[in-house]
């Protein structure tokens, strides 16, 4: 992959997704005496980035695909969904057992099937693959395909135009399909910006990975319950994300979960903005490490926003 990817899925997609605000926060620039700014994709269409990458793709095989099958945690799914009902398109989602109410009822709102395997997303995604092969469809990964992550590189593109004197672009990571397109899109165009990924502590594949040099096992690295559940899970062997983000991402940080939710609750609070726990993990690595981020210009993607209104309302009580 390469920049001029970044730049085909851009005129691939641009007429179909919303070009998302980049906002400047008062209360985390005092944070870190510098200046933040907060790139919306929670205000994306389906309230998250992932309709950058599913447009990109669905756009490029719908000549010739009509039916297609994928797994993810949810907001992935969502956007296919969505994707596949705009470009006249059928397709079936494979969730795992834990993925929040809210994600279900809009992939089912947007007229996918919806199937529910697994405790996890990756039992999801390994079963998403065995069915596609029996039923002779094709088969979209979340993160393990080239114009998947190009769509999502769009992000960067727009950041840096939006803000062309950048230091710090901080960036959520699951299977890496964000981290690699905004990577790929930042340091093409500006090397100097630094590219930080951003994973829970409590469910960490990639940044164990690399601290490996290899992809890791779900069973060779800690890993509990996280509620930046769209984050959570182990990535593909031989998955392509891996030696992108090796040679785009400068650091990887880790987060608490009080973190998170404290970025949740401060990110409503604060800024009037409706996040989930994976699009607040970026914000949650401010509030742990401030001084990383002082005195410079700094833009956090907040990849997403659906939440469940219930633990929404729990969080920002407290």
């Amino acid at each position: 992959m390469n920049l001029n990817d970044i730049y085909s899925a851009w005129e691939n997609i641009h007429k179909l997704i919303k070009k998302t605000d980049l906002q400047k926060s008062l209360y985390f620039s005092d944070l870190t005496q510098g200046d933040v700014f907060l790139k919306l994709e929670n205000t994306q269409i389906t309230h998250a980035f992932k309709i950058r990458g599913a447009i990109n793709k669905l756009n490029k095989i719908k000549k010739n695909q009509q039916e297609i099958i994928t797994a993810s945690s949810g907001n992935h799914g969502q956007a296919v969904a969505r994707a596949s009902r705009e470009l006249g398109l059928t397709a079936k989602i494979i969730v795992p057992e834990g993925t929040p109410e809210k994600k279900k009822q809009l992939i089912q709102k947007y007229g996918a099937q919806l199937i529910i395997y697994g405790k996890s997303v990756d039992q999801s995604e390994a079963y998403g693959r065995m069915l596609a092969e029996k039923e002779g469809k094709l088969y979209i990964s979340p993160y393990n395909d080239p114009d998947i992550i190009a769509g999502q590189g769009t992000i960067g593109l727009e950041l840096t135009k939006q803000c062309p004197d950048l230091q710090y672009v901080v960036v959520p990571v699951g299977g890496g399909g964000l981290v690699s397109g905004v990577g790929i899109a930042i340091k093409e165009n500006f090397p100097e910006i630094q590219v930080i990924g951003v994973q829970a502590e409590n469910d960490s594949a990639i940044y164990h990975s690399i601290k490996a040099g290899r992809i890791l096992s779900t069973e060779e690295y800690p890993c509990t319950s996280t509620i930046a559940e769209g984050l959570a899970g182990g990535i593909e062997q031989n998955s392509i994300t891996f030696p992108l983000i090796q040679k785009y991402v400068d650091k990887i940080l880790l987060v608490k979960e009080d973190s998170i939710k404290e970025a949740i609750s401060l990110l409503w609070k604060k800024e009037n903005l409706v996040t989930e726990g994976a699009g607040a993990v970026g914000v949650a690595a401010v509030l742990e490490n401030p001084r990383i981020f002082s005195s410079k210009k700094t833009a956090i993607i907040l990849s997403g926003g659906n939440i469940n209104k219930d633990l929404f309302n729990r969080l920002i009580e407290n």
